[in-house]
């Protein structure tokens, strides 16, 4: 909605035609944790940029008319999750993991919610959060300290302040495997295997992400070798360390033939239990790659000055200290095989196991029944 029209620039056109009049593109994107807006041009066009951004931020229209509009650009954006498996199954396996909490909920909502959404909510959602004092303003590229300093001075200093709703904290217990199963008829099943484990700030964190790597980082990983080469269970499969700000987790996904579901979790369930207990020990040639897979990715997605403010951004809002690149890849170089065993044997525990599934699995009570009894059985590490 910020993008619909200002009380200077009355217009959608109005605004992108002056993002279009100085070759740059703008956009915004939101998850649980933090929202952002973006303009990338040219160094000679800054101003332009911060100006547009603060009056997007301050002095939006909003109008009704324009916000039931929204409602179905919305809900067809929610059409396309729905239609596409492998993005959605990371929000069912986190609905299984946080329940019905904010963590919980779809980013994107709720046909339900959307249809009933009115002027006086986004109102109220501004007056909540976004006061100067819960947002931070990051230049990239062409432009000095001090330069950036004063266009946010300039434009942004006659916010008003005030203090901020606080995100409800997330209180994490589970005694044993978690198992989610949504029906949709596809050709292919999507599933999410995985564990709690840390939140954003905690000192386990790096040797989670080279435990990630390790399992399913790249086409030479384990499970991608296992899973696809060596058995064809799978087009993709790959691991990954999310962090919330008091939450995390460690999981694998991929997308399978449903007829051989079962095998991919057995074979994905076997290496997490024989990395964990040793019974394939990391050697040294793989834990180095594991590592420089993580640095090179880091590098890989820091060439675009939208990257870098988003990378620096994000850890000015969620984080207790910012770091550049060059400090985190000295955190992941110091991360030894021990760490990496000890966070496995630490948090890869049936206790923590979760499971999430799509596919054509549940059409009655009797068929869910009876596939909820075949994957809760091979949860078992």
């Amino acid at each position: 909605m910020a993008f619909k029209g200002t009380t200077t620039r009355p217009t959608f056109m109005e605004i992108a035609g002056l993002v279009d009049g100085i070759g740059g593109e703008f956009n915004a994107f939101t998850g649980k944790e933090y929202t952002g807006y973006y303009i990338k041009a040219g160094k000679n066009n800054i101003e332009s940029c911060i100006e547009l951004l603060s009056d997007m931020l301050q002095n939006s229209k909003l109008e009704s008319s324009e916000i039931e509009k929204e409602k179905g650009v919305i809900i067809e954006e929610m059409n396309l999750y729905e239609d596409t498996p492998m993005r959605n199954i990371g929000d069912i396996f986190e609905r299984l993991l946080y329940g019905d909490t904010p963590l919980g909920w779809d980013t994107i909502g709720t046909k339900e919610i959307i249809r009933k959404i009115t002027r006086d909510d986004f109102m109220k959602y501004l007056e909540k959060l976004y006061s100067p004092s819960n947002m931070t303003v990051v230049f990239a590229g062409g432009i000095t300290e001090s330069e950036g300093f004063e266009l946010a001075r300039k434009y942004l200093s006659k916010m008003k302040k005030f203090e901020t709703l606080n995100a409800l904290p997330i209180k994490e217990k589970q005694i044993k495997p978690a198992l989610a199963i949504k029906h949709k008829k596809t050709e292919q099943a999507h599933l999410a295997l995985g564990f709690r484990t840390v939140p954003l700030n905690s000192p386990d964190r790096h040797g989670l992400s080279v435990l990630a790597s390790i399992l399913g980082g790249g086409m030479s990983s384990r499970l991608f070798s296992e899973v696809r080469e060596k058995r064809g269970l799978a087009y993709y499969t790959r691991a990954s360390s999310e962090l919330y700000v008091d939450a995390g987790y460690l999981s694998v996904n991929a997308g399978v033939d449903p007829k051989r579901i079962d095998e991919a979790i057995s074979v994905i369930v076997s290496e997490i239990r024989d990395l964990r207990d040793g019974l394939k020990p990391i050697g040294k040639e793989e834990f180095k790659k594991a590592k420089e897979y993580l640095k090179g990715h880091l590098v890989l997605e820091l060439e675009d000055s939208r990257s870098v403010s988003i990378f620096y951004a994000t850890q000015s809002i969620l984080e207790k200290e910012i770091k550049d690149p060059g400090e985190l890849i000295e955190k992941v170089d110091a991360v030894k095989i021990e760490d990496v065993m000890k966070v496995a044997k630490k948090y890869l525990n049936v206790k923590g196991m979760n499971l999430a599934v799509i596919g054509n699995f549940a059409e009655n009570k009797k068929i869910e029944a009876i596939n909820r009894a075949k994957f809760e059985k091979l949860l078992s590490l």
